[in-house]
């Protein structure tokens, strides 16, 4: 699941509405917002997400949240550590090959290692 999928689902469950009904009126198919939500689909497109935005009734810091989670949800990232250190690359390397296994708190951990994402 992505972060901006999460917060879809969150948001569409905290107004009581059902994946159906959420995708009929973005003129989706459930099949495909589901997908969206559990982050089987690529990072959604600006206007998909300012439709989104509409339909669950977001304004101003909800809506700006949302459009910030949907630029850090691609699934499939590709790493370029060309012109890098090799521990860098060696580090790209390892934790694609493992980050599906990490336990939440080190992810967790992992990312307060991070600077903050403007």
């Amino acid at each position: 699941m992505t972060p901006f999928g999460e917060r879809v689902r969150d948001l569409r469950k905290a107004r009581g509405m059902t994946l159906s009904r959420m995708a009929g009126e973005l003129g989706l198919s459930p099949a495909y917002l589901s997908a969206l939500e559990h982050g089987r689909r690529g990072r959604p497109a600006p206007g998909l997400v300012m439709q989104i935005c509409g339909c669950l009734g977001l304004i101003w810091d909800e809506a700006a949240e949302l459009k910030a989670l949907a630029k850090q949800s691609h699934p499939r990232v590709t790493v370029d550590t060309a012109g890098l250190s090799p521990q860098a690359t060696k580090l790209a390397n390892r934790l694609a090959r493992t980050i599906r296994h990490l336990p939440e708190p080190t992810i967790q951990a992992m990312l307060a290692l991070l600077p903050k994402e403007k």
